[in-house]
């Protein structure tokens, strides 16, 4: 049974409209994919954070992810994700290693160093890069940079998202960095920055944009789906843009692209698609 593309597409624009427009520059079969993809790990994402959502509904989840790789698959997703595992050797790898981020989602976070983030972020993002590779005609050489690439991604939703993740009681931040910039949490919970703040920013920020570099080089093995990868990665990485111009301010607001600032960057992906390894993006 051909799944209700339709229905997927719209699930993708409603959560991501960064992911959505990215896919648009994907071959008509390698977008089917990635909206595939994309809507398996949303709802994930949706288990843990949705209405109604905590460890029955990952658990639900969870299943659905097997019946998809057993090819018994049920709901839409499902048939969309079985449809692409038909066609690309998906990992199951990465969606075991995903869970084990959401699972961390359930309760109360707490990252006691930058090794605990990055390797949440892989968990929850990285893995998605491993997900695309095969899509997109990678192979191996491929994958360490993909994982980069998401991890810079994820890196930057906590930058953005400090504020709403200390209302849900993460803190994604890591400890051992906040001792030494001198910040405390319970400052930030009350809306108070302290002086160290804007130096932790700045550290991470620096942090993610190394992994974006080292991720972009990754686009040179694709053989499919430059352009779509680096227009995500350009839509990111203004986002960091922004935080910055907005000095770091985090805890009240959440740096964003208009829909304008996100069409001007589409020259810049096209270009990026063609150039060289090598060359600056």
């Amino acid at each position: 049974m051909e799944p209700d593309w339709r229905a997927l597409s719209r699930l993708v624009r409603a959560h991501s409209a960064t992911f959505y427009l990215g896919s648009l520059l994907f071959p008509k079969e390698e977008r089917k994919g990635a909206w595939a993809v994309y809507a398996a790990c949303r709802l994930g994402d949706e288990a843990v954070d949705g209405e109604g959502g905590g460890e029955e509904a990952l658990a639900r989840w969870w299943a659905g992810v097997e019946r998809a790789y057993g090819g018994r698959p049920k709901e839409t997703w499902e048939q969309g994700l079985a449809w692409a595992l038909e066609r690309w050797p998906i990992p199951l790898e990465a969606f075991l290693h995903m869970r084990e981020g959401f699972q961390t989602d359930l309760g109360p976070v707490r990252l006691q160093s930058e090794a605990e983030l990055l390797t949440y972020c892989y968990r929850v993002a990285g893995t998605v890069g491993r997900m695309m590779v095969p899509i997109t005609g990678g192979g191996k050489e491929a994958e360490a940079q993909a994982i980069r690439l998401g991890q810079a991604m994820q890196l930057t939703n906590i930058l953005r998202d400090v504020g709403e993740d200390l209302q849900r009681d993460r803190v994604y931040l890591p400890l051992d960095l906040l001792k030494v910039h001198g910040v405390e949490v319970e400052d930030l919970r009350a809306g108070r920055v302290p002086p160290g703040y804007p130096a932790l920013m700045r550290a991470l920020e620096g942090k993610a944009r190394a992994l974006y570099r080292e991720g972009l080089e990754g686009l040179r093995h694709l053989r499919v789906g430059r352009a779509a990868i680096a227009l995500a990665a350009f839509q990111y990485q203004g986002i960091l843009d922004k935080l910055r111009l907005q000095g770091y301010d985090n805890l009240g607001r959440r740096a964003h692209l208009k829909a304008w600032e996100r069409a001007l960057l589409l020259p810049r992906a096209l270009l990026a698609a063609r150039l060289p390894p090598g060359e600056a993006l």
